[in-house]
């Protein structure tokens, strides 16, 4: 029962693997390629709903804004310093390049990653429902009150002003050093017009089955992710709290504090090299007040910003227990300072709080290898009559206190506990470049020599050796022999801290099963000498 089980999970967690090799993510080759022109994506703003941003409502007309123009020239106005990142603004009022700071975040070339795809749709990009008008607006230049700005110690704020003849319309930004802004628009007569978070940053190309696209929560804390190639027509949200632009890692997004919410449209893009995959809107025909962040999403800035920025931090189906677990190895990371140790250290509490089933499911494990001979006989002796044999076989359990579902439970429960661990170790920006000993610099990358992975095999195949089996098919047995080497080969390219944690697991299921082995036969003299006496 035990093995068939283990069979089932684990050719479960390989057909997830080879799915997620068969869907890779979308490539763009250029990212960090700079370009003499403005490309902008052909993608319709949308039909603008209502928003209340400001705790006011702005109504908008249900008509689309017209397309960006295309090839207008594009000139640096202003240049920003954070603490994160080197960000640049150009004459159409829009985040140019964001160029992140830090050390870890580097592309498979080892360049700092920019966050702004160039032949895409920018953040804080602004498109007006009136063609006349929207025309112009690409048209007439932005004019910027600092060419420099430096918030890397302190918040900082600067004005974008564009002329439009009977319309002035402004973008007053004030950066602060975590990455964070908060934008007010002001504009000097209604029109309706339309914001966006700009296209998700593409600074991931694995192909790993991970979210990318948008998401959008609302003020009763329901999430809705349209992932890339699924934008087939536009999805309105008129009670958005955060909109968000989606990477693994990254995140482009704005969000409203407070109880207030704002209206949001997600369209599906019609440039040809992102076809069907979604960019976010945020329509207002007034002036408008939100928050806006763009880099990493990293757990404890969201948490210390605003607390539903976390729900941007997800985890996939299994987010619910991923969540808290991620959690407790944070505060294991703060005590150790380490992402690998604090792997190992999560992996041993596991073990510790699901000690006391796997004890009783593994002792029950040993009772019916030792019956299983007994078993066999009752099968072949009742073949003919499945009811008899089956009351013969829970006789028999009964009788020397052995339970055939006992050693499920314990199974069952790793399942969901691997697949969480999975996704946290998959998605948690805190391991990007973190490292652990030696050879392992980066948790969130494969090992470079192959050593865990080996190392991952070697020991399954010895916990393979010491645990019971009762398997009897031939077939199930020849998989069951093989499964070591399979794994060994699909977790070559994981990242090494998953690798690590099954390694650890291993090695303390070893332990376990050698505690358990000497435990049993403890047991089965106490049973003889009982009944010598």
């Amino acid at each position: 029962m035990n093995q068939r089980l283990l069979i089932a999970i684990v050719l479960s967690f390989l057909v997830l693997t080879i799915y997620s090799y068969l869907n890779p993510a979308p490539k763009n080759n250029n990212v960090n390629q700079e370009v003499n022109k403005t490309q902008i994506a052909q993608t319709d703003a949308p039909k603008a709903p209502n928003i209340n941003a400001q705790a006011t409502t702005n109504n908008t007309a249900n008509k689309s804004a017209p397309k960006a123009l295309q090839n207008s020239d594009s000139k640096i106005i202003a240049t920003v310093n954070t603490k994160k990142y080197i960000l640049k603004i150009d004459n159409l009022g829009r985040f140019h390049s964001v160029v992140l700071k830090e050390k870890k975040y580097k592309d498979d070339n080892g360049n700092p990653i920019d966050l702004v795809v160039k032949d895409a749709v920018k953040p804080l990009e602004v498109r007006f429902k009136d063609t006349k008008l929207n025309e112009l607006a690409f048209k007439n230049d932005y004019k910027a009150d600092f060419k420099n700005l430096d918030a890397a110690n302190g918040a900082k704020t600067l004005t974008l002003t564009q002329n439009l003849g009977e319309i002035v319309f402004k973008k007053i930004i004030t950066f602060y050093k975590e990455g964070n802004y908060n934008i007010k628009i002001e504009i000097s007569k209604p029109a309706t017009y339309f914001i966006t978070t700009g296209y998700r940053p593409i600074a991931d190309k694995t192909k790993y089955m991970v979210n990318r696209g948008a998401l959008i929560r609302d003020n009763g804390g329901v999430i809705t992710i349209i992932e890339d190639n699924e934008a087939k027509s536009e999805q309105v949200f008129n009670n958005a709290t955060v909109a968000a632009a989606i990477d693994r890692y990254y995140t482009s997004l704005l969000y409203a504090k407070d109880n207030k919410t704002f209206s949001a449209s997600v369209l599906p893009m019609s440039n040809a090299s992102y076809a069907n995959n979604p960019v976010i809107f945020i329509p207002a025909s007034g002036n408008l007040d939100l928050n806006g962040y763009i880099g990493p999403k990293e757990w404890e800035l969201f948490e210390s910003l605003d607390k539903k920025l976390l729900d941007v931090i997800e985890f996939g189906w299994i987010t619910f227990i991923a969540k808290p677990f991620f959690k407790v190895m944070l505060s294991i990371y703060n005590f150790v300072s380490n992402w690998g140790w604090a792997i190992i250290l999560f992996t041993i509490l596991v073990k510790i709080v699901l000690f006391p089933l796997s004890y009783k499911g593994l002792m029950s494990m040993q009772k019916l290898k030792d019956l299983a001979p007994k078993m066999q006989e009752l099968r072949a002796k009742y073949k003919d009559d499945p009811m008899k044999m089956n009351q013969k076989m829970m006789e028999l359990y009964k009788k020397h206190g052995a339970n055939p579902m006992g050693g499920c439970l314990p199974m069952l429960l790793q399942v969901p506990i691997f697949f969480a661990l999975y996704r946290v170790l998959l998605n948690a920006d805190e391991l990007q470049g973190a490292p652990w000993i030696l050879w392992i610099q980066d948790l969130s990358r494969m090992d470079p020599y192959f050593v865990l992975p080996i190392l991952m095999g070697a020991t399954m195949y010895i916990q393979q050796k010491i645990t019971p089996n009762t398997m009897t098919d031939p077939t199930q047995q020849k998989i069951f022999q093989w499964l070591p080497a399979i794994m060994t080969i699909f977790f070559i390219t994981f990242p090494s801290g998953l690798v690590l944690y099954w390694l650890v697991n291993n090695i303390l299921t070893i332990a376990q099963q050698y505690y358990i082995n000497t435990a049993y036969e403890k047991y089965k003299q106490k049973i003889k000498e009982q009944k010598k006496a």
